[in-house]
């Protein structure tokens, strides 16, 4: 009998050991926060929480111990103590965004997408930087559907309007969808006149939509001539005026086009090549 009472006093002791462990690395580690010394906060607070014991703490302490692991670069300590955090309904918003910025670092972009939304639709505050971060990791991380509406939001939101503009214009053309990308340049070119982006990508639409109505003239006058030479038409015969005419009709809207390009941007050469060739027939 005494000696179980010896051994039930030898574990009270060792249990209380452990609390009283566990209360002064949290007051260590909560100095090595305060001094911006994050590793050795976390590795303090982890080892506290896994020897607790009846230690009394808030729970909103899984929030500095995910911020600790997080300015740590110590993704699996992050997540798991934000976690903890959400789940205890503490900073829930910033949690989120914090996992997201964790999940950015590694290049985890699907993952970070995903936490930037949560973060977006549990914040009671300003969330227009958050959206256009989602928007940049959804573009690194090949997100092209979340990257198009998450830049759509960002213009909407006035928020770094121009870089956002040109990006949704860059995934749309990654996506093949050529109208799309031409109008949102032209929508661009707008709202953001002498964009140092956006600008000289229309300028390089139209100067290929010039130089299609210059090749398509050029193929008109080109065959007609062929005839002369081959001696089945005459350059006064009507049908070969008509010829004439028509290419000019694809030059002059080539010369159009060609100098709303030039306008937009003065240094692509191409442009004012173009319009050399095309007033030259004119």
């Amino acid at each position: 009998m005494k000696k179980v009472v010896l051994l039930t006093v030898a574990v009270f002791f060792t249990i209380f050991s452990f609390a009283q462990d566990a209360a002064e690395k949290l007051n260590q580690a909560n100095e090595a926060l305060k001094a911006q010394d994050y590793a050795t906060a976390f590795t303090l607070y982890d080892e506290a929480m896994n020897n607790i014991g009846d230690v009394q703490v808030d729970v909103s302490i899984n929030y500095n111990i995910g911020f600790a692991a997080y300015k740590a670069e110590n993704l699996e300590g992050a997540v798991k103590y934000f976690d903890k955090a959400i789940e205890a309904g503490t900073n829930v918003s910033k949690c989120h965004e914090y996992k997201a910025l964790a999940y950015n670092k590694v290049k985890d972009y699907k993952n970070a997408v995903g936490c930037f939304k949560q973060a977006i639709e549990t914040s009671e505050g300003d969330t227009k930087a958050m959206v256009y971060n989602a928007a940049i990791a959804s573009y690194r991380g090949s997100l092209l559907d979340d990257a198009v509406a998450l830049f759509s939001q960002s213009v909407e939101n006035n928020y770094k309007g121009e870089t956002a503009l040109y990006y949704k214009a860059v995934v749309l053309n990654k996506q093949k969808k050529s109208d799309e990308y031409k109008a949102t340049l032209e929508e661009g070119a707008v709202k953001f006149p002498g964009d140092s982006k956006i600008a000289p990508a229309l300028a390089k639409i139209y100067v290929t939509e010039g130089n299609n109505l210059y090749k398509k003239g050029a193929a008109i006058l080109g065959a007609a001539n062929q005839k002369v030479n081959d001696g089945t038409l005459k350059t006064d015969d009507a049908a070969y005026t008509a010829e004439v005419e028509k290419a000019k009709v694809e030059f002059s809207a080539a010369v159009e086009i060609l100098e709303k390009a030039k306008a937009l941007d003065a240094t692509n050469v191409n442009a004012q090549k173009l319009i050399d060739a095309c007033t030259a027939v004119l």
